[in-house]
């Protein structure tokens, strides 16, 4: 793979400065009036405009297809009569972020479909809360990154290599931490704790 060192560092200050900069919207602004899927598609597009679409710009982050899986498989409540909600709007934009490093039944433990409007409520702005935090995390991240290529000390190849592997790696880790913790949910301690002392 060959990098222009220039283009790398222009793209990480940019996207440095993008999430900087970036809020998941507000509760009371998402809409709480009934949208069609189509509309929910077009407003998902612009809260969430920094996942980005297939490389041949065709397909979207979000599809129909997926939403309407998304209710099939309960991990978000059915629309009434086909309009979402701003609680449908709010799991989807969780379940998006999510599923980019947990499964969906994963996600479907974390966010049970059943919940009422105020449960919801509470976990969207957790989550907008934590979003924010490790979103500012990054940002500094992609700052030492950008710093990191600057420095002529090391081919752009070989710098971008490692910064793939890095980030590659930490995506890995975060991963599977996730997995481990989530696992503890409703799990016998003391049959995990035993089952420790026995392995080597």
């Amino acid at each position: 793979m060959a990098f222009d060192r220039e283009l790398l560092v222009h793209k990480l200050q940019r996207w440095e400065d993008y999430i900087q900069n970036y809020h998941l919207p507000e509760w009371d602004t998402i809409p709480n009036f009934g949208l069609y899927m189509d509309q929910v598609i077009v407003l998902l597009q612009q809260y969430l405009s920094f996942i980005p679409t297939s490389p041949d710009g065709k397909d979207s982050f979000v599809t129909a297809s997926a939403i309407n899986n998304y209710v099939r498989l309960k991990v978000m409540p059915a629309p009434v009569k086909r309009k979402y909600s701003r609680v449908h709007i709010a799991y989807i934009m969780m379940i998006l972020m999510l599923k980019l490093s947990m499964s969906i039944s994963d996600i479907q433990r974390l966010l049970p479909s059943e919940m009422s409007e105020e449960q919801v409520r509470a976990a969207y702005e957790e989550y907008a809360k934590n979003f924010r935090c490790m979103a500012l995390t990054f940002t500094q991240q992609v700052h030492s990154a950008a710093e990191k290529l600057q420095t002529p000390s090391s081919s752009a190849d070989a710098a971008a290599t490692g910064l793939i592997i890095e980030y590659a790696l930490t995506a890995g880790f975060n991963s599977l931490m996730a997995e481990k913790l989530i696992r503890l949910a409703d799990a016998d301690t003391q049959a995990v704790l035993t089952a420790e002392t026995q392995q080597p």
